[in-house]
């Protein structure tokens, strides 16, 4: 072995022994983003680590809300003519207002609910507001809860709730009329005071004041009643973001300062928790249960620390309490298909707990198995899917279950096993036997040793993580828990967080998108609520395709199976709403899905008629071909491709001002409405043409094709550059160069595109001219994206910095929150989202590496900061794989594996080598490119 590469090897596996790939606290976690994640793709775990009470709050990546059915409207096509002569002539609004009527897709039950609604509200509106006062079983209550009552104890609960508390009238405004300042409440209410009703509102954007008759009023205490009645989603009194006060209660004529405040001894009566199923356009992710662990309060805890180790994708807690160790330890099985623990004393005896398994589905049971297994059935309340948990217990203590829990008593050692299955099997079959499925799995658990499962899990886990590792420098920072580093960050402080933070992004892609399972969603495995920000979906505007960025790059391309597969869906799917929406052949995809693969528009026209999802869904397989060069692989996706680029040769029409092709309608994701050709689809659409194309003659077929997709390419609306040197947005030159929108979606030809590049420097330094005028802040998210932009304009410094914004403390202190990380590193939009955690480290690999014009592009974005280190696994287009090590800021040695045989072109520091290369050869080079 060359001296050179031994070195390089050598200082690689130094690295990666230093580092300790561990997240780690002091103190148990106090909520959610706190705890510490595990997932074997399927199932996965939220781990508190509490020593009184564990929690552990489970999913299972298949338990959904709705049901297999049709999404798309029939007889939308008619009005496709005239939404686009409406745009055309400058009538947004008029356009806008008749795609919201005729083109949006069909929602679940929107054909019965109307006449249920009705029937439903005369039914609770027959309760006064005297009988409801009445009622017993009160209960306290406070207010305000801004993330819905939902947040505050109420998980899960639709329907009619009433709500009561009190104010003082002082004597001085006897006889005035007042105003009584309620904020916003989801959705609607009736209010009263002292049994008069004062106001009725509905919408969470109304902010509540109601005028109070002075005749109303009563001198000294006066009681305030609020009825809230909430249809799906969150609910209850939420309060505003604003300055001035609200409960409170003050004269006509003066300000909210003057006023009083509402009493804070709420309380509220559920009246009524059974609505009829509102009409939703897609379904949401949803929990299954929690497993509780309750130990008896034995004493003050000393030494306790609890961690992740990602190395080897295993969580751990351990303390001292009443002079005995205490460890306990989970990891979710990809070979078990289950997550396990073992909990260990080191003293005979001293093990005692309980083990109870709860949910916050309204339909579930608990039941006993046998001797030592506890199931948890659930059901959701909107849909088709059921699920099944089995937790199974062995020890060496005494063990008893019932139909609640199972009881273990003097013990030293205890092993969980919890397994659960739904009934879904695809998008169209939901016939699955969870009983069964679940049970299958625990029995395959019960003859090897749990010594021998752990080591399977490491080895199963290990073989997708161990390909890579990254060293950015060291620090004494490295010594201090996790929250405290996320403190105390900056890039030079802590390199070495940058490093955990990439890695922990991988680990995420392992633990919740594994070969036989769906897609990483909205929060990847992980959500605790009925009601997830978003349904916990898939929006494909960029952040389905945002978590699949780092998979290539980063070595993790076994964890794109379950995207192809579920874009097969999409794609057969789509069909129908091309038809349906756009008398079109091919597949089309919008900008939301869920897991029953709809792919009409939903939400609203101003945003949810967004027309290239299918498009930018086939750039990961092109890029996957581009990375492993598999032809059988491209072989078997290339009629994705193809069908979705014979949608956009269809779709497609001519500007009659500019003689372009263009997309119309559509948007700019989330930003200035429904429009004509916005430059963001005609930077997908060109690319998704190019690609087919390529495709098609990397695998000899559809020389015609090949040829009208070339030249549809060259009709379409070209990049332009605006009047503030921007990069236009839309077709017409009507950016704000003060607009800071968390899209920056006509920069996709820069990333993850790549016709933008510095082949076409003006288009480049227009590109980065927008980028510069939209800021570095943002939600997580949108920082990420930002980060992979920088890289790509061949900024390492600014990169650095918008990956410094995006480690930022999420929570403030204060109780709100910003983009950046919670404590646990999960990403906050806020709230959690996960793209942002892989955004992230994508664009840590776009600063190292790139490939996206030919040629191996070593360091291009190289900071300041990152003066010394060196990194082993990136993997580049062509087939390559890629260490390198660095010092000073240069480029010290790299070593180059071929597994493709193609031809390999670096560049570094303004020089540039070619060679040919063999199949399993590695290539050395010198800093200076030379053997």
């Amino acid at each position: 072995m060359p001296r050179l590469f031994l070195l390089l090897l050598l200082t690689c596996l130094s690295a990666a022994a230093q580092q300790p790939l561990k997240l780690w606290y002091a103190q148990p976690a106090a909520k959610w983003t706190d705890a510490l994640p595990i997932g074997n793709g399927r199932l996965g775990g939220i781990v508190y680590g509490r020593v009184e009470q564990e929690h552990i709050q489970f999913n299972e990546a298949t338990l959904w809300t709705g049901r297999p059915r049709a999404y798309a409207r029939s007889g939308a096509a008619q009005y496709l003519p005239q939404i686009r002569q409406l745009l055309a002539e400058g009538k947004q609004a008029e356009a806008e207002a008749l795609a919201e009527q005729h083109f949006m897709g069909l929602k679940d039950h929107e054909e019965t609910y109307d006449a249920e609604k009705a029937t439903w509200l005369q039914k609770i509106r027959a309760v006064s507001v005297a009988q409801a006062v009445a009622k017993p079983g009160w209960k306290p209550w406070t207010v305000p809860s801004p993330n819905g009552w939902e947040s505050a104890g109420l998980e899960g609960l639709d329907g009619a709730v009433w709500f009561k508390t009190t104010f003082d009238l002082p004597a001085a405004w006897a006889g005035k009329d007042l105003t009584l300042s309620l904020g916003r409440i989801r959705d609607a209410d009736v209010t009263y005071v002292n049994g008069q009703q004062v106001g009725t509102d509905e919408g969470i954007s109304k902010k509540r004041r109601y005028r109070v008759p002075a005749a109303a009023l009563r001198p000294g205490r006066n009681e305030v009643v609020i009825q809230v009645i909430n249809y799906f989603d969150k609910g209850g009194l939420i309060g505003v973001k604003e300055k001035q006060p609200v409960f409170v209660a003050y004269p006509e004529d003066a300000s909210p300062e003057t006023g009083v405040a509402l009493s804070s001894d709420w309380q509220y009566w559920v009246q009524d928790a059974n609505p009829p199923l509102a009409p939703s356009y897609q379904a949401s992710y949803q929990p299954f249960g929690d497993v509780w662990l309750d130990f008896a309060p034995d004493g003050p805890v000393s030494g306790y620390r609890r961690e992740l180790d990602i190395s080897q994708a295993v969580a751990q807690t351990s303390y001292t309490q009443d002079g005995v160790q205490f460890t306990r330890e989970y990891f979710a099985s990809a070979p078990g298909q289950a997550i396990m623990g073992h909990l260990k004393a080191d003293k005979l005896g001293k093990l005692t707990f309980t083990a109870r398994l709860t949910s916050l589905h309204d339909k579930r049971k608990t039941y006993r198995v046998d001797d030592h297994t506890l199931a948890l059935a659930v059901q959701v309340r909107d849909g088709v899917l059921r699920g099944v948990s089995y937790l199974r217990i062995f020890s060496d203590g005494n063990i008893n279950v019932t139909d609640d829990q199972i009881r273990i008593t003097n013990a030293s050692d205890a092993k969980l096993y919890l397994t659960a299955a739904t009934n879904f099997k695809s998008y169209q079959d939901v016939s699955g036997q969870p009983e069964q499925l679940a049970k299958q799995a625990l029995d395959r658990l019960a003859k090897p040793l749990h010594e021998d499962l752990k080591a399977a899990h490491v080895r199963n886990y290990q073989q997708l993580f161990n390909p890579f590792a990254i060293d950015l420098g060291h620090t004494a920072s490295e010594q201090l828990p996790t929250d405290a580093r996320i403190l105390k960050f900056t890039p030079a402080a802590d390199p070495a967080l940058l490093a955990l933070y990439l890695q922990f992004g991988r680990y995420l892609l392992i633990s919740s998108s594994r070969a036989g399972g769906p897609p990483a969603n909205l929060q990847g495995l992980w959500n605790e609520s009925l009601t997830p920000s978003w349904g916990s979906k898939y929006t494909t505007n960029i952040n389905l395709q945002m978590n699949y960025w780092p998979a290539e790059v980063l070595n993790l391309s076994a964890c794109t199976a379950p995207l192809f597969s579920f874009i097969d869906q999409l794609a057969r799917t789509g069909q129908a709403t091309a038809k349906t929406n756009y008398n079109a052949p091919g597949w089309v995809l919008h900008h939301n899905t869920d897991i029953w693969a709809g792919t009409a528009p939903i939400n609203a026209a101003n945003h949810g008629i967004w027309v290239t999802g299918a498009a930018w869904l086939c750039q990961p397989i092109w890029e996957h071909y581009q990375f492993t060069q598999d032809r059988g692989f491209l072989r078997q996706q290339y009629p994705v491709l193809k069908e979705a680029a014979r949608f956009y040769a269809s779709f497609l029409v001519k500007d009659p001002r500019t003689g372009w092709l263009i997309s119309t309608p559509s948007n700019s994701p989330e930003h200035g409405g429904l429009v004509a050709g916005p430059t963001m689809d005609h930077q997908i659409i060109r690319e998704l043409f190019k690609t087919t194309s390529a495709a098609a003659k990397v695998l000899g077929v559809d020389a015609s094709l090949q040829q009208e997709l070339t030249a549809k390419a060259g009709q379409l609306a070209p990049n332009q550059i605006g009047q503030h040197g921007q990069l236009q947005e839309w077709l017409e030159d009507k950016d704000d160069p003060a607009d800071t929108h968390r899209h920056v979606s006509h920069l996709w030809g820069v990333f993850p595109g790549s016709e933008i590049s510095p082949a076409a420097p003006k288009l480049l330094q227009a590109a980065r001219t927008s980028l510069t005028q939209r800021g570095d802040g943002g939600t997580g998210w949108s920082l990420a994206w930002k980060v992979n932009l920088w890289a790509r304009f061949r900024d390492g410094n600014h990169a650095l910095r918008i990956l410094q914004n995006l480690l930022s403390p999420a929570e403030n202190g204060t109780g709100s929150e910003q983009g950046g990380v919670y404590k646990n590193l999960f990403d906050a939009h806020p709230p959690f989202q996960i793209d942002g955690n892989f955004g992230g480290a994508a664009g840590m690999a776009e600063m190292l590496l790139q490939s996206q014009t030919g040629a191996l592009d070593l360091l291009p974005a190289m900071p300041t900061a990152w003066a010394r280190g060196s990194v082993r696994g990136l993997r580049a287009r062509g087939g390559f794989v890629v260490d390198m090590k660095w010092d000073g800021g240069k480029l010290q040695a790299v070593d180059i594996k071929s597994e493709a045989g193609q031809k390999c072109v670096v560049k570094y520091g303004g020089k540039e080598v070619r060679f040919a290369t063999k199949a399993g050869k590695s290539y050395r080079l010198t800093g200076n490119l030379t053997p």
